[in-house]
């Protein structure tokens, strides 16, 4: 009798563990998944958290629903091989995707891998031109390194002022990050004549 409980007891314990090793997973929002974009977890949150239960329901918003932060999501998975075998060009195309519908993370992810030569060969000029849509869009990681590349000498001198703008009405609350925007503000101010650096200090439209 006491065996047969003990195995009645095992067999509930273990039956507990699977229900809890099989929970059912929720579909991530747009809000979710911006918010783990910009604290690059997503890759993290698929594979070690929700251990790829979401492959197929990722696939499908991505290619029939066609949102762009799902196409963003499933095109980082396929380029780095997370959750399904690893397809970099497919991956890019996803992110290209999103990125032609203004998702900022997907603009500013492209424009960096063309500034590094991350799973693309280096080009600064297309880096550049996700990078100004990203900073326009108001994308504070892209107008940071936008500005890094017009003060390292790259890119157009006609993208100053707007680089300027676009960092001095940025807003942080982190002080290693507000010293880089005043050191990058400092560099452009070096570059441009007073009068137009008074007039890119003006507030956002």
């Amino acid at each position: 009798m006491l065996r047969r409980i003990l195995l009645l007891t095992l067999l509930l314990v273990s039956g507990h563990a699977c229900a809890q090793e099989m929970r059912a997973v929720q579909l991530y929002s747009d809000a979710d998944l911006v918010e783990m974009f910009n604290q690059n977890s997503h890759l993290q949150q698929v594979r070690d958290v929700d251990r790829c239960q979401l492959v197929q329901d990722i696939e499908a918003q991505a290619a029939i629903e066609k949102r762009p932060t799902y196409q963003f999501l499933y095109g980082d998975m396929l380029a780095w091989g997370v959750c399904y075998d690893r397809r970099v060009e497919l991956g890019l195309h996803y992110m290209e995707l999103a990125a032609q519908q203004g998702l900022v993370q997907a603009l500013e992810q492209l424009g960096r891998y063309y500034h590094q030569g991350t799973l693309v060969q280096k080009d600064v000029d297309r880096a550049v031109l996700y990078l100004r849509e990203a900073s326009s869009l108001g994308y504070l990681p892209a107008q940071l390194r936008f500005a890094s590349i017009l003060n390292k000498g790259n890119g157009s001198p006609y993208d100053f002022e707007a680089a300027y703008h676009w960092l001095h009405n940025a807003v942080t609350g982190d002080a290693a990050t507000h010293q880089r925007i005043a050191d990058e503000l400092r560099q452009l101010a070096k570059k441009m004549p007073a009068s137009v650096v008074e007039r890119a200090k003006r507030p956002l439209d």
